[in-house]
């Protein structure tokens, strides 16, 4: 950094045109970082899904329930080690907007199938004694300001009446990318209190398999043992289940790559013209900079340079920004279970914003070291 005065001189004369510029990459930094929490977010499940866990569903629909007896069968397949259950509730808590996912799960197993969520002991107990007892992730206690003992009232849609839970338990993710927006209660009380059509039903089924190398052999053999009868079944890795449901909103990776590399292309081309009017006028100086000596290697790296520095300055803005937006909170009301800018994100945005700098840098800083002395000196 021994020429650091002469970066700092030529990127302060043009005060307007270099915070501009700044400005553009602080901007398209943002924009990266957002569509990073997105991208994260509709990915979470195939990042944490367990390699030797499947899930089965009904082969019609995913709202189309498969009875409880299936359990018992499942665990005399080979090579299913446990089995569990859930069913989605879709409640209301005191506004539509307030959503978070609620199941309804077998207390036995839901946990040893699961233990990627944890919690204290006492408190699992506690919930496991309560038949209204309720398991919180902490980002709906955070969310809502709850705590242990309150009660929680949901408004039922598919299952209809008024329910109140009381939260016994409050879970935490062991990795960052772990959802801590559910909110579980007991499977027997939704048996209990749902109507008749839906007795003995449940709403899926997940399944530990002792060898994660033998899961399509393994997911064959249940649909196959359940196939011709009245609730046929569709099985898949928990991966592949997730990626289900990120297709069914659409290519999403298609559409935040088509929205970023536009973004990236135009800042290219801001980049490069600022450095191409920077040059300009600066032309009879860079001349005689080469006149008193210094080489041409010297003049192109002292534009790449200024180039550089935009990039990582507006580039670090942006990024810190968007960091500082995601520790707001989730502005998505729980729509994006996971909202979090990871550290990878934030090292790809600013080598990005580096790579886009010297790209836009590279062909004024070539210009500029091929200039002519002689032919710079008469140019007004």
């Amino acid at each position: 950094m021994k020429y650091r005065h002469l970066l700092f001189s030529n990127l302060s004369r043009k005060k307007i045109r270099t915070t501009l510029t700044v400005g553009s990459f602080a901007v398209a930094l943002f924009l990266f970082g957002l569509l990073a929490v997105v991208r994260g977010a509709f990915n979470q499940g195939l990042e944490v899904a367990g390699a030797d866990r499947l899930v089965i569903v009904n082969k019609v629909s995913l709202i189309q329930p498969l009875p409880i007896a299936y359990n018992d069968r499942l665990l005399r397949i080979p090579g299913v080690k446990q089995v569990t259950h859930a069913n989605w509730f879709g409640g209301v808590y005191q506004d539509e907007r307030n959503f978070f996912p609620q199941f309804a799960i077998d207390t036995e197993t839901y946990r040893e199938m699961f233990p990627e969520f944890a919690m204290p002991e006492e408190q699992w107990k506690a919930f496991v004694a309560d038949r209204e007892g309720a398991v919180v992730g902490e980002d709906l206690v955070k969310r809502f300001h709850w705590k242990i003992g309150d009660r929680v009232p949901l408004k039922g849609t598919i299952f209809p009446g008024t329910w109140e839970f009381n939260i016994r338990a409050i879970y935490h993710g062991t990795r960052q990318a772990d959802d801590t927006t559910q909110f579980w209660f007991h499977y027997k009380l939704l048996e209990e209190r749902q109507n008749q059509y839906w007795k003995g039903l449940v709403g899926w089924y997940t399944v530990r398999i002792d060898d994660p190398d033998h899961a399509v052999r393994i997911a064959k053999a249940i649909d196959e043992s359940f196939a011709n009868s009245p609730w046929e079944t569709k099985t898949d890795t928990e991966k592949a289940f997730a990626a289900s449901f990120v297709k069914q909103a659409g290519n999403i990776q298609l559409l935040l790559l088509s929205i970023g590399g536009v973004v990236f292309f135009t800042l290219l081309l801001v980049t490069g013209n600022t450095m191409a009017i920077a040059v300009r006028d600066r032309v009879r100086e860079l001349a005689i900079l080469k006149a008193v000596g210094y080489s041409d290697n010297f003049v192109l790296g002292l534009v790449l340079g200024e180039a550089l520095l935009l990039a990582m300055v507006g580039g670090g803005l942006g990024i810190l920004l968007a960091k500082l937006f995601t520790l707001g909170g989730d502005p998505t009301r729980g729509l994006l279970p996971f909202f979090y800018l990871p550290t990878s994100a934030v090292v790809a945005g600013i080598v990005l914003a580096l790579a886009v700098g010297a790209v836009g840098g590279i062909l004024p800083a070539v210009s500029a070291m091929r200039l002519r002395v002689v032919d710079a000196l008469r140019r007004v």
